[in-house]
């Protein structure tokens, strides 16, 4: 835990440097593993594109970005679980073959409905905060378009039947060079400022370089039904809070 990583939230515009990106990075990679360990980890990727070099008119200050994949979701984004349980569970079901076609018909539906999801957070140097890339595939490895997913929360549904291309929209992933969807980061630097500013000990403090991913990520993680436990991020501000009164005394 990196405390020493502070600003003074009065005077900040609600972005973050390459440094601080890769801080906050490493804080919530380490909180998800100690309270999500069934599940799969974020995990740190170093970037092709090295500092100083240009792609696509866009230079590359960070030297990775947080990768999450191969979380399946079934039935819904509340129904979370681990790729190899869901493959075992499929693998039983359709192994069971003295159960005549109605079970058939059943081991279809339910491969059907299996989604997995690959999870990138990546540095935009453009807008200087966070970028939820993701990409959802079926069992078989068949990759989805928006209209068949339906595993987002009913708000998002409802968000992108009313504006698609403006909510979610499908770009190059800056890193892969392949087209990903990724929810647009227009806006965060200051929804971000305000959702910091509205918590006076934080204000005071100082401590939202380590406790941004994760606050953001609780945010718009509920868009596409990657949510954060409250208890993560109510024990890492906690502990941040307590680290920096024993620093002040």
């Amino acid at each position: 835990m990196q405390t020493e990583a502070t600003m003074d939230v009065s005077s900040w515009d609600g972005t973050l440097s390459p440094h601080e990106f890769s801080i906050a990075a490493r804080t919530l990679a380490h909180e998800w593993k100690r309270f999500n360990p069934a599940f799969p980890p974020w995990t740190w990727v170093p970037s092709q594109n090295r500092l100083g070099l240009a792609s696509h008119n866009v230079c590359y200050l960070v030297d990775g970005y947080l990768t999450l994949e191969k979380l399946c979701i079934h039935g819904g984004p509340s129904e979370i679980h681990m790729p190899s349980q869901e493959e075992e569970v499929y693998e039983e079901i359709y192994t069971e073959k003295e159960e005549l076609v109605d079970n058939a018909t059943l081991v279809e539906s339910y491969s059907c409905e299996l989604h997995f999801y690959d999870f990138h957070i990546v540095y935009s140097a453009a807008y200087r905060v966070p970028v939820l890339y993701f990409r959802v595939y079926s069992i078989d490895g068949q990759p989805l378009v928006l209209d068949e997913l339906k595993d987002l929360p009913a708000c998002s549904e409802k968000l992108l039947l009313e504006s698609k291309w403006t909510f979610i929209t499908q770009e190059e992933h800056p890193h892969l060079n392949r087209p990903w969807y990724m929810l647009h980061p227009c806006g965060t630097s200051e929804w971000m400022k305000l959702l910091f500013s509205s918590d006076a000990s934080l204000a005071k403090k100082g401590v939202v370089v380590e406790l941004y991913l994760v606050s953001w990520l609780s945010v718009v993680g509920q868009v596409v039904g990657l949510t954060i436990p409250f208890e993560l991020l109510n024990c890492l501000k906690s502990s941040l809070l307590s680290c920096c009164k024993q620093d002040a005394g």
